[in-house]
């Protein structure tokens, strides 16, 4: 099973080819307009299943299935935390709970980035488990921006998703320390100067035990697509 995420940074009905030579499994888009304006061109594949969200027709969160993985928004979402949406997978080799993720809510003054991440991990606190759960997507966080009185930070988020035994599969693969990451996803304003690592998958340790390969896209290669690289994760199931 192969999951993707990529911010595409807007217009990604002109930007799917690219991503779609990779052949994902599942499909994570942050910045990804709504169903209506995603209008294909011919020689692009078409999804088997398609979940959107958001309040901006031209950038919301878009969750692709090009396999058998069949999407549906759990009852229990809460709109509150925009774009952290809890998704069942199911139809395919494993029924899961997908954390879709693009961390962005200016109207929440508490913090509009991890901040959503950090709410939304306690409010669905029990669905959270160390079997079946993934948390994938654009978190606009890493442990270099911690504010040590804020509660709610991203070493924060880490330590809460590891007493669930879920992890970072980057982290994990390549051995790397939280703040440390060696490759970044975001580089910022396409400035090669600048860059960040602010994407995830994070996987409960039965996903993590099968976990064959993490890949996080160039510079070179997606500049002229996105300020964002993207992340890239393949399981053995």
């Amino acid at each position: 099973m192969k999951i993707i995420t990529w911010n595409c940074n807007m217009a990604f009905r002109k930007k799917a080819e690219f991503i779609l030579v990779h052949q994902p499994d599942i499909l994570v888009i942050p910045e990804c307009e709504n169903i209506e304006r995603l209008k294909f061109s011919k020689d692009v594949p078409i999804p088997t299943d398609i979940l959107w969200y958001g309040i901006n027709q031209h950038k919301g969160l878009g969750v692709f299935s090009y396999s058998e993985y069949r999407f549906e928004l759990m009852d229990c979402h809460n709109p509150n935390f925009k774009n952290v949406l809890p998704i069942a997978v199911t139809k395919g080799k494993v029924d899961f709970v997908l954390f879709a993720v693009w961390a962005n809510n200016p109207q929440d003054k508490d913090g509009q980035y991890v901040t959503q991440v950090w709410k939304a991990i306690n409010y669905y606190e029990k669905l959270l488990s160390g079997t079946k759960t993934m948390l994938v997507g654009d978190f606009n966080s890493n442990t270099i921006w911690d504010k040590p009185r804020r509660e709610g930070n991203h070493s924060a988020v880490v330590s809460k998703l590891a007493s669930k035994n879920i992890f970072s599969v980057y982290h994990k693969f390549f051995n790397q320390e939280q703040g440390k990451e060696i490759h970044p996803t975001l580089f910022l304003y396409r400035h090669e100067n600048k860059p960040y690592h602010l994407d995830y998958c994070f996987a409960s340790n039965d996903f993590i035990e099968v976990l064959e390969s993490v890949e996080v896209g160039s510079y070179e290669d997606w500049r002229m697509h996105s300020d964002h690289k993207p992340l890239i994760v393949e399981f053995g199931v």
